[in-house]
């Protein structure tokens, strides 16, 4: 995953977590407008959360934002 969608992830998942707490989820789409402007990107991050990690549709924002972190 690119530094700047790594970048962007965290602070979505870090601004969650802060309105909603430690439980909230989200899934990658969380990670982008209500438009398809950028596709690309969009495969990127799906690619990431859904072949690479096989993470279920829905994750915690924590446990998604500390593998960013440890670079997952």
């Amino acid at each position: 995953m690119r530094d700047s969608l790594r970048t962007k992830a965290v602070a979505i998942c870090n601004e969650k977590i802060a309105k909603k707490g430690e439980t909230v989820g989200l899934s990658f789409y969380a990670f982008f407008a209500n438009k398809n402007d950028d596709p690309e990107l969009l495969m990127e991050a799906a690619t990431w959360w859904i072949k690479t990690h096989e993470l279920d549709h829905f994750e915690k924002a924590v446990k998604v934002r500390d593998m960013i972190l440890s670079g997952q």
